[in-house]
């Protein structure tokens, strides 16, 4: 594994009883860049995250991590090394609030999550490092609203929040625009590209609109199976994913206009 290469997978292979979901994927996701993973509906793309993130294990293949063979690890393993993910639906904590949503996230890292007798004042040390984050991601001015009052956009730029609490080294996000309209993907899209700036991203999205302005590879899988790898400039004139993706969704492949 060379030195810019933060994740890798070789070979990464997972079968459901004779079904392969995901067929001897090779991955290599360089520090410092957005990476996409797309694909048509079945392509396998959720199905890697599971594996990268040990919520499955491979059937056969390894997975390693600034060099290190991560594929017999726990989960919990895997988020200490730094790999974490912000998943397809939202999960904030509703009734609290903003604050409390990603104060909730710092002491999970300060290993104090499970300290209940404290009194709350006791957590007010949390509260400049978790300002600094809802800053970050432009949700400092919605510090004291309960979670459950945003809009859908913003409660995920919170998830997004939560995830930098845990200090990730890789982020990976699991279709962080689905659901959303035309606003909230753009205010969505230019908070990846922040928060990334000085980060490592693994993302699936199937907005290729959001894709092809802010990643630096994509990685296209058909199949549980890698069709093209590269920047969207090239991925997107493929013959064979432009064939794969078909119809509307080779409208689709063409970007922003």
């Amino acid at each position: 594994m060379s030195d810019d290469t933060l994740l890798e997978t070789r070979a990464l292979t997972k079968e459901f009883k004779g079904f392969v979901a995901v067929s001897e994927v090779d991955l290599k996701v360089r520090r410092g860049t957005i990476h996409a993973l797309i694909g048509p509906n079945g392509a396998g793309k959720t199905t890697c995250f599971n594996l990268l993130t040990k919520f499955l294990a491979p059937t056969r293949g390894q997975i390693l991590f600034e060099g290190h063979d991560i594929t017999a690890e726990t989960p919990a393993h895997i988020a200490r090394r730094g790999i974490i993910r912000s998943f397809q639906i939202s999960s904030v904590f509703p009734h609290l609030t903003v604050l409390e949503n990603v104060r909730v996230a710092l002491q999970r890292t300060l290993r104090t999550s499970f300290h209940f007798w404290r009194a709350e004042r006791s957590l007010d040390g949390l509260n400049a490092r978790a300002l600094a984050l809802l800053h970050e991601v432009d949700l400092e001015p919605y510090a004291g609203v309960t979670a459950v009052e945003l809009s859908y956009g913003r409660k995920r730029a919170l998830e997004i929040a939560t995830t930098l609490a845990m200090n990730p080294k890789l982020m990976l996000l699991d279709e962080p625009t689905q659901g959303m309209g035309l606003e909230d993907v753009d205010r969505t899209r230019t908070l990846i590209k922040k928060v990334a700036a000085d980060r490592t991203v693994l993302m699936v999205e199937h907005n290729m609109s959001v894709v092809s302005s802010i990643a630096d590879t994509i990685t296209v899988l058909q199949r549980g199976a890698t069709l093209a790898e590269g920047p969207y400039e090239v991925v997107s004139r493929n013959p064979a994913v432009i064939e794969a993706y078909m119809g509307t969704a080779q409208v689709a492949l063409q970007g922003p206009h």
